[in-house]
């Protein structure tokens, strides 16, 4: 009985064996079915791809470049984008080394772009993908690209032209400054200005007085792009002390005539004074008072002033300027003008608001005006005067800004 019990055991065991050995040798017939159907033509094989992939931006392009390091069996890559509708073929020949792999895709629209990149051997083996995206930049970018701008601009003692910049964001984009300018022998410079984005104070030595520069802001969307964007050059002012130009005697110690004697009251040299100021004995104009001055003077014992005029005359170059005069003692009440006339001389009191390029109170001390061409121009004070009334100005300053 015992032994019967033993023996069905075994039987069982076996039927188990069998089995289990039908279910691996069909799990075999199936993966070999697998095989023969995806497989046919042996192991998949896949090109080595290409490593180290970087896509710089660019002005409607980019530059893709990478190495190959291992598979001596490439002989091409492709670069596809727009979702694989476009694509650039590239034939290479592989040497022991590592090569390099660089093309240019031109004519691509504004924006960020994807890229996949495959590589290939001679038996059309195709290698996994590499994808990168990046941005490329159009003239969208182009029209958000301003000058940058300046503060302020002044002739230095040395003759040399200061420029104070705005400060912008160190992502500004912005890498330089071209300016073209001319010195005091005419000859014409262009330079290049690094651009810093805080603090950023240029000097250009020697430069002509009275004359401009022109420039334009060159930008680098990032730091790796290979396309600089500029902006159309401009035409700027440097703000500059001309007085000396085209005034003469226009700063104490002032300067008389030598026929208009020693007294206190004298004629001023290089000065039009016109027979209404004269009213101190056939001089006036100058005086010996505060250090000597400009001045006109009613009263206490002179006769009254109606319509004086003290002024230059000389010819200004197109430009924007700024005229002031430093008043001394005065005492007026009376209409007493400075004022920039086009012509060879300055218009009576009652015409001052009418035939003047521009004019204004001789206690606001000073006015800007524009010279839009080269224009004889007639520059310094107009006066109705009566009674006690008396004016001194001890300097005139013409600035071109």
């Amino acid at each position: 009985m015992k032994t019967y019990k033993y023996m069905k055991r075994y039987k069982i065991i076996a039927c188990y064996i069998v089995a289990l050995l039908v279910l691996i040798t069909g799990a075999c017939t199936k993966m070999d079915d697998y095989k023969n159907q995806y497989m046919k033509g042996g192991a998949i094989v896949y090109p080595g791809k290409m490593d180290s992939v970087k896509i710089f931006s660019g002005k409607n392009r980019v530059k893709v470049t990478g190495l190959f390091t291992s598979d001596l069996n490439i002989v091409k890559y492709r670069v596809f984008w727009n979702s694989r509708q476009d694509s650039v073929e590239v034939t290479i020949k592989r040497t022991p080394g590592v090569d390099t792999a660089k093309v240019m895709i031109p004519d691509l629209p504004e924006g960020i772009m994807g890229f996949q990149i495959r590589t290939y051997d001679a038996l059309g083996h195709i290698s996994v993908p590499v994808n990168a995206a990046v941005k490329v930049y159009g003239a969208l970018y182009q029209s958000s690209c301003i000058n940058r701008g300046i503060t302020d601009t002044a002739i230095q003692p040395d003759g040399s032209a200061s420029i104070n910049w705005v400060d912008v964001n160190a992502n500004s984009g912005i890498i330089n400054m071209g300016i073209k300018y001319s010195d005091n022998n005419n000859k014409l410079h262009d330079t290049l200005i690094r651009s810093v984005p805080t603090g950023l104070t240029t000097r250009l030595p020697n430069f002509k007085l009275g004359s401009a520069i022109s420039y334009r802001t060159a930008y680098l969307p990032n730091p790796t792009a290979i396309d600089t964007f500029y902006v159309a050059y401009q035409t700027y002012g440097i703000k500059a002390d001309v007085t000396s130009l085209y005034f003469t005697n226009y700063q104490q110690p002032f300067t008389s005539t030598t026929g208009s004697g020693t007294g206190r009251w004298r004629n001023p040299t290089a000065w039009i004074v016109t027979n209404p100021v004269l009213n101190h004995g056939g001089n006036g104009g100058w005086a010996s008072d505060d250090g000597t001055v400009l001045a006109m003077e009613s009263g206490l014992g002179a006769a009254p002033v109606v319509n004086g005029k003290i002024f230059q005359t000389f010819t200004l170059p197109a430009g924007n300027y700024t005229f002031s005069a430093a008043l001394g003692n005065n005492s007026f009440s009376n209409p007493v003008y400075v004022v920039a006339a086009a012509g060879s001389t300055l218009p009576d009191v009652a015409l001052v608001p009418v035939n003047s390029i521009k004019f204004a109170s001789l206690k606001d001390q000073r006015f800007d005006f524009i010279i839009n061409e080269p224009t004889q121009v007639s520059i310094g004070f107009v006066a109705n005067m009566t009674g006690d009334e008396y004016w001194r100005v001890k300097s005139v300053k013409l600035i071109k800004n």
